[in-house]
């Protein structure tokens, strides 16, 4: 009977949203992974000198787990991103990477695809137990994170790249900062959340005073960015973050190169990687051909505002098999569908037994499936609260009720 309530729940919340006249049109990537990424390109003849500055790790591929059945996508790279939020410049395990990305390249059209995989979404971890996504990271570090994105969602990842949240800051900082129109409902919000920022970035937090179009620093400019507590919520922190990454690639392309190395000296040593530096160099050599296309959130469905064991609350796949089909359909648009593995299947099936989550029959009928840009689930926001994330024992610090307003 439970059971059926909430699918019910689930079911009339899933009308609801598609009624809306617009619907969110893509979820919002965290804006550090695609401005770093960017910036690593740009100044790929730099890069290729100052390797050595990089967290360089060595993973052994053979310890990375795929599940039986899954093929390599030929035609594509696939890398994971993760944003590590530590205040040491300690990107391993112990971390807390509160963002993580799944980005494949095709590699004949040079296309990027990035899929956010929510932290607080609901996936089987090492030790056959069901944690937060961002826990893998926290326990285990890149590897351990890898192949759990492997074996939840059907993925052959060799690779990532990890970049600190302080690197951000850095970056606008060393463009001597951003030129933006502040409303002035954005006024409280900027400054409510400005010393947490400056406090993690360790910097200096200038309070805004008024509103209007003013000179933002780095603290300024990732405070005003991340904030969504003003009206149209995701919707209206996702065009903050658009504005913010054109702003900066406005600077970039105006930006000397002594600046621009001023920018890889400081940041790559907040970045670690697997890449070696010939891989680096083989993908940067086509680096004018590559454009960043449609990016999306995932999982597609959601069901949140659930409580997990230790885990606090979680965001809960309605039918993670279906989910990944999706997925790989948006990651691999040039690849042949499949279906999901058997280990993805029961997967699926143990969050739903064990959740009491179940995937709404209306979501596989007609309009059911994903549309390619996050839109179509329940929208469900993973990062729901301010600085919600899993400690290593598995509990959580921070609101995990859906309450906060910035992260």
């Amino acid at each position: 009977m439970a059971k059926n309530k909430k699918s019910l729940k689930a079911e009339k919340a899933i009308k609801a949203k598609r009624k809306k006249k617009q619907r969110r049109r893509r979820r919002a990537v965290v804006l550090v992974v695609e401005v770093i990424m960017l910036l690593l390109l740009s100044g790929v003849a730099y890069a290729m000198m100052k390797f050595d500055k990089l967290q360089a790790v060595n993973i052994d591929k053979k310890d990375l787990e795929l599940n039986e059945g899954v093929e390599e996508k030929e035609g594509y790279t696939t890398i994971a991103l993760f944003g590590g939020d530590s205040r040491d410049g300690q990107l391993e395990e112990g971390t807390h990477a509160d963002t993580i990305i799944v980005a494949s390249i095709n590699n004949k059209t040079k296309e990027i695809r990035l899929a956010s995989i929510y932290r607080d979404t609901l996936l089987q971890q090492k030790n056959m137990g069901y944690n937060k996504a961002n826990h893998a990271y926290f326990a285990g570090g890149p590897a351990e994170s890898i192949s759990m994105l492997n074996k939840n969602l059907d993925l052959d990842i060799q690779d990532y790249v990890t970049v600190d949240f302080k690197a951000l800051v850095d970056t606008i900082d060393l463009l001597d900062g951003l030129d933006i129109d502040i409303k002035q409902e954005e006024v409280q919000y900027m400054n409510e959340f400005l010393q947490e920022t400056a406090d993690v970035a360790g910097t200096k937090a200038d309070f805004i005073t008024k509103s209007g179009e003013q000179h933002l620093d780095g603290t300024q400019a990732v405070t005003y960015a991340r904030i969504r507590s003003t009206a149209g919520g995701d919707y209206t922190r996702t065009e903050r973050q658009r504005l913010v990454i054109e702003k900066i690639f406005e600077k970039v392309m105006h930006t000397d190169l002594a600046t621009i190395n001023k920018i890889i000296d400081t940041v790559f040593e907040q970045v670690s990687t697997s890449f070696s530096l010939k891989e680096l160099i083989g993908l940067a050599s086509d680096v004018t051909k590559y454009k960043l296309g449609e990016n999306t959130g995932f999982p597609f469905d959601v069901e949140d505002g659930l409580t997990y064991q230790n885990a606090g609350s979680v965001v809960i796949a309605l039918g993670l098999a279906e989910n990944v089909k999706q997925l790989h359909e948006f990651l691999y648009p040039d690849e042949e569908a499949q279906e999901v593995s058997e280990t993805v299947q029961n997967i699926s099936d143990e969050i739903s037994y064990v959740t009491g989550a179940v995937r709404p029959a209306s979501l596989d009928q007609g309009n059911g499936s994903g549309d390619g840009d996050g839109s179509t689930g329940t929208g469900g926001n993973a990062d729901s609260g301010y600085d919600s994330r899993t400690d290593g024992a598995g509990g959580t610090y921070g609101n995990t009720d859906g309450s906060g307003t910035y992260e």
